[in-house]
């Protein structure tokens, strides 16, 4: 069996954002089934060969994210070799660039949301020179919805009904980015 090995995406000041390898597989499930995160979303939860089969399709991801497809990647702090979180680069309703991001519950209000949303937004811009990035946020996700805020502007309210809930869309545009 061939062993994947991690390819950095980006990186931040505390920060890496790579590829995930098969090491990372139980910190990967737990983002996708620990009930507080899936609930802060929130998201329908997923069953366990939905999880693995998202895990498989984005095992080593290095290339260029195509859009229509998830772009999965791990989130990891520069001195700690496990994974601390997810970040993605999805597509959303209208065909525009969405990013996303989640973390393990140990790792909330560190600062490590607004960090990493920073460098995905920087990391479109500058190096995949994307031009508008958007981001879809639960109404009731205050924590996220802070995040946002300090980057993107909101832009409509809308009922999502694949996660039966009310998200707020946000933008922004590569013209209004201030790195």
């Amino acid at each position: 069996m061939e062993v994947k090995r991690s390819v950095k995406i980006f990186e931040t000041d505390r920060l890496t954002v790579n590829s995930f390898t098969h090491k990372d597989k139980e910190y990967f499930i737990e983002l996708l089934s620990d009930s507080e995160i899936i609930d802060a979303i929130p998201q329908p939860k997923l069953d366990d060969e939905k999880i693995l089969e998202k895990f498989y399709f984005n095992l080593g991801l290095n290339g260029r994210p195509i859009k229509g497809q998830e772009n999965i990647y791990g989130i990891f702090e520069k001195d700690n070799p496990n994974m601390i979180g997810l970040c993605a680069l999805l597509t959303n309703d209208e065909n525009d660039w969405k990013l996303a991001y989640r973390l393990r519950q140990k790792y909330w209000k560190k600062g490590y949301g607004t960090e990493t949303t920073k460098g995905l937004i920087d990391y479109c811009f500058s190096m995949l020179e994307i031009d508008k990035v958007t981001a879809d946020v639960n109404i009731e996700n205050i924590a996220s919805l802070k995040i946002l805020n300090k980057f993107m502007t909101p832009e409509v309210d809308f009922f999502n009904s694949e996660d039966n809930c009310t998200d707020r869309r946000y933008t922004i545009e590569k013209s209004n980015w201030l790195p």
